[in-house]
Formats: structure tokens, C-alpha cells, sequence
């Protein structure tokens, strides 16, 4: 007999609120969705609909307030900040502002995702592996550069990079192909989906990017904090 498996996210009755008294405004109302295992989930609507909120709900960047949000089979309302630090350490992170250490060169930049989120190793084979998604990502020739001699969207491949180095069971990605031109998106939208066939990866990302939203394996759109459709 086979064990059930929970997905990797399961969201239930999810509300949010920002401020308070009578500045209180709810951002996000009764969300309720699973993400499966393996699967490219795009957020996307108006901006200003709670997509970039939500996205940070579910990675534990942000208390939950009411409802439920189960995260690689943990409750995150009421769980500890170490619990919490532990989940994040199985996760990898993509925002639209790559956030890149600027004395550090591509290469060391990317190692920043296994030192932080990963466990530490060899340091030959870290230094491969980061070598390794680089390369994918077509900054080979450019591994040693520092952040002020890459494009911005040479910038934001890096910061892709290393957020996958470490082998995250979740990507959270909030627009990572807004600085990157057709191919160079195609190309990360697709490794990400190849990360999910073959480790399961899933992967939850809000994009507007409309070049990439027929990979996605689910769209759910969002107005004005509601799930209105996926």
C-alpha cells in the first residue's frame, strides 16, 4: 500500500491584512489552492491584485494571519521562526531585483545559494555546480565577472542561478523574466520545468510575461486578492 503524500503547498481559507484600525486594507480574501508537485503555477493579474503577496504567504516570507497555508507538509500559522528558517532552507528565491553581492563575481555570487540554503560539501563540487547552471544560463564566458561588468539581465540570470544551485524543492520566482529578452526566458522558464521532471521541483512564479505563460502547467489569476480563475 502507498503513503499519501501531501502536496507541496496546500493554502485553505487564506486571508491577509495590511495596517490597521481604521487603515486596516485586506489584500488577499478566502484564498483556497494546491500546488502540485513538479508543476510551473503562474500568478498572474492586475498589478495591485495580491499576487507578489500571496507569493510570499506560501514561502513563509510573511506571517499568516488567518487560515491555513501548509508548506512541504508544515503548518505555517503559529509555527516558529527556527521551523520557519529550516522550510526556507529548502526553498529557492527569484525576485525581480537580483540583489547581487557587487564585490562578489558570478560565480561566487551563485555559491551564496549553497552556502546559505545548502548543505555544505565538497568545495570542488560546489564550485562545479555553480559553474555547471552558469554555463545553462549561457554565462559561461562571464563566471569571474563582477555585477558592474553584466548586463541587467545578465544580473538576473545570477540571481537565478542561485536560487537553483542548491536543488530547492520550491521555487518562488516573483517576475524573473521581466529583465531578460525572449530567449534567455524561454530558456530559465524551460529549466525550471525540467527541474520538475525530473526532481519534482515545483515551482510558483508571477509573471506578466505573456512569451511564457503557455509553459505553465497551471494559471491562476488574481483581482483584487481573490482567485478568480485556475
Amino acid at each position: 500500500m502507498t503513503g499519501h503524500i501531501d502536496p507541496p503547498i496546500q493554502v485553505e481559507g487564506l486571508n491577509h491584512w495590511f495596517g490597521a484600525g481604521e487603515t486596516r486594507i485586506q489584500a488577499i480574501f478566502d484564498a483556497s489552492l494546491i500546488v502540485e508537485r513538479g508543476s510551473l503555477t503562474i500568478l498572474r493579474g492586475p498589478s495591485g491584485s495580491g499576487k507578489t503577496t500571496l507569493l510570499t504567504l506560501m514561502g513563509s516570507l510573511r506571517k499568516v494571519q488567518d487560515g491555513s497555508v501548509r508548506l512541504l507538509g508544515q503548518e505555517l500559522r503559529g509555527a516558529s521562526q527556527q521551523s520557519q528558517e529550516a522550510l526556507r532552507r529548502r526553498l529557492g528565491f527569484i525576485f525581480q531585483a537580483h540583489n547581487l553581492h557587487e564585490s562578489l563575481t558570478a560565480r561566487q555570487n551563485t555559491l551564496m545559494g549553497l552556502q546559505v540554503h545548502g548543505p555544505r560539501g565538497d568545495a570542488a563540487k560546489q564550485d562545479a555546480a555553480a559553474v555547471h547552471i552558469l554555463e545553462i544560463l549561457g554565462l559561461g564566458p562571464r563566471i569571474d565577472y563582477l555585477p558592474e561588468k553584466l548586463s541587467g539581465g545578465q544580473k538576473q540570470r545570477v540571481a537565478i542561478a542561485r536560487a537553483l544551485v542548491s536543488n530547492p524543492e520550491i521555487v518562488f520566482a516573483d517576475e524573473p523574466t521581466a529583465a531578460l529578452d525572449k530567449e534567455a526566458g524561454i530558456r530559465v522558464v524551460r529549466m525550471l520545468k525540467a527541474l520538475g521532471a525530473a526532481r519534482g521541483t515545483s515551482t510558483v512564479m508571477v509573471t506578466h510575461d505573456t512569451r511564457i505563460i503557455e509553459l505553465a502547467d497551471r494559471i491562476i489569476t488574481i483581482e483584487d486578492g481573490k482567485l478568480v480563475s485556475g
